[in-house]
């Protein structure tokens, strides 16, 4: 038999008061717990909430961390470090129009929202699992609800264990709800279950793992007795109008149609985002090759056209490793970056090159010379096991480590030295050298036409970016 559903009647008149800073509500909850706290922060422009939710959204869609569940699509966007005692975590999730059921989390939760262009009621009920237990109705009898008007910037902090649903301020809204930026002030939080907080601890949380439905025996009494919005106490917060003033209703019908518009566009078209890093370090020209460098044996018996020399020193723990480094394993590491993240104008300038030499057969590669021939086929030295190289050499003491790349083709030849080399006061130093002997008048020519660029640009790109995306993985 369903449980009779019994709510307070809430009288017919407000009292409305008038403040000067953020408009705040406070919602006693139970003695043991913290009050649901809500504050308006500021308002936004005509329609930019939905705008926003959109463009956000699809952000959010891209991230490597994202989740689609229980009509809360959310994103992970700083885990917890229980390694360095820091247990907190910080998530973007979004309600849509057809808001998400009600729920609840073992920990306490701190987020920053941006309503829809229709506006927000935040829904809360402090009903114990025992009270529902007892009594389903008890949870209806907990209810309190929270309107935030169209397009506004507010905080919500309440604990996890207090039931929460989010929706449109108006049934049937074609907005949003909002949304959000929360933070899990401690993951731990509360009662977790071995598995999940053994989850947890290697930082594979989410929201929907830290989430718990209603209990059925109150879905059922919902969907048998739905509640009416004037049956349970609203707190209407506003910034600006007067609620229930003839200005908001009008601010709320000027604020939908422009979010429908902005809505719109957000939707068609989603503007990139852009990361601008200062560089770590800057690479350097060198004069004159090391005593140690291999490629000093190389192409001796030969004329040499062309040698020059980069190199770049970032601090050891900059790279996550320690200071005492093991040299071939950053070399390894360099020469796969050489293979992973390309220049884009490098290979631009290559596609170029390869499209003009190819009538004349000469040696074609998507990587410029100084490393293409990480992409041969391995015939007789390899190093770390996977790079095919004509020599290479680590130090006894392991600080340093280099290898000789190249090829020989129709009009030149050509040698080059990829080198690692740990340095006092933990620092790397990152090193690509190269030399060319040409073979005939062509070779001098092609060599004469491509050697400023070689020097200016190609190769000094080449090692700057290689050891720039060491930098970010």
């Amino acid at each position: 038999m369903t449980p009779s559903l019994s709510v307070p009647s809430i009288p017919a008149a407000r009292v409305t008061r008038r403040t000067a800073t953020f408009p705040f509500v406070a919602l006693p909850t139970r003695p043991d717990c913290v009050p649901v706290e809500v504050s308006l922060v500021a308002r936004l422009g005509h329609g930019s909430g939905t705008q926003l939710f959109h463009e956000a959204l699809a952000r959010q869609r891209a991230h490597s961390r994202f989740v689609d569940e229980l009509d809360e699509p959310s994103a992970k966007l700083g885990g917890s470090d229980f390694s360095r005692g820091d247990a907190t975590a910080l998530y973007s999730f979004g309600v849509g129009r057809g808001g998400h059921p009600f729920h609840r989390h073992a920990g306490h939760r701190v987020f920053t929202a941006i309503s829809g262009s229709g506006g927000s009621q935040l829904r809360f009920s402090s009903a114990t699992p025992q009270d529902i237990e007892a009594d389903p109705a008890s949870f209806v009898r907990a209810l309190r609800h929270v309107d935030v008007p169209p397009d506004c910037i507010f905080t919500v902090r309440f604990s996890g264990e207090t039931w929460h649903q989010f929706v449109p301020l108006e049934p049937g809204s074609s907005h949003p709800a909002f949304f959000a930026l929360s933070t899990h002030t401690n993951e731990l939080g509360g009662q977790l279950s071995d598995e999940l907080r053994l989850q947890v601890l290697q930082d594979k949380g989410n929201i929907p793992s830290l989430t718990q439905l209603l209990p059925q025996a109150v879905i059922d009494l919902l969907k048998a007795s739905p509640v009416q919005r004037g049956q349970v106490p609203t707190t209407q917060l506003s910034l600006g109008d007067r609620p229930g003033g003839l200005m908001e209703a009008a601010c709320k019908h000027y604020r939908s149609a422009a979010g429908h518009l902005r809505g719109m566009l957000a939707r068609t078209r989603v503007r990139p985002g852009f990361i601008s890093e200062p560089s770590p370090a800057s690479v350097q020209e060198q004069s004159e090759l090391p005593v140690h460098s291999l490629l000093r044996a190389e192409l001796n018996d030969r004329t040499i056209h062309h040698q020059d020399r980069f190199s770049i020193i970032v601090p050891a723990a900059a790279l996550g490793v320690p200071a005492e480094a093991d040299a071939a394993r950053l070399l390894s590491s360099l020469l796969g970056s050489f293979l992973a993240h390309r220049h884009h104008g490098v290979s631009l300038l290559m596609g170029f090159r390869n499209l003009v030499v190819r009538p004349f057969k000469l040696r074609t590669s998507p990587l410029a010379c100084p490393v293409s021939s990480l992409l041969s086929e391995a015939s007789g030295n390899v190093f770390a096991g996977r790079y095919p190289v004509h020599s290479y050499r680590v130090s006894e003491d392991g600080r340093t480590a280099q290898v000789i790349l190249g090829a020989d083709d129709k009009h030149l030849v050509f040698r080059s030295s990829v080198e690692a080399a740990c340095l006092p006061g933990g620092r790397v130093e990152f090193s690509l050298s190269t030399r060319v002997a040409c073979r005939n008048l062509f070779g001098r020519v092609y060599m004469a036409l491509i050697s400023a660029a070689h020097r200016k640009y190609i190769a000094p790109r080449l090692l700057k970016v290689a050891v720039e995306s060491m930098l970010r993985h």
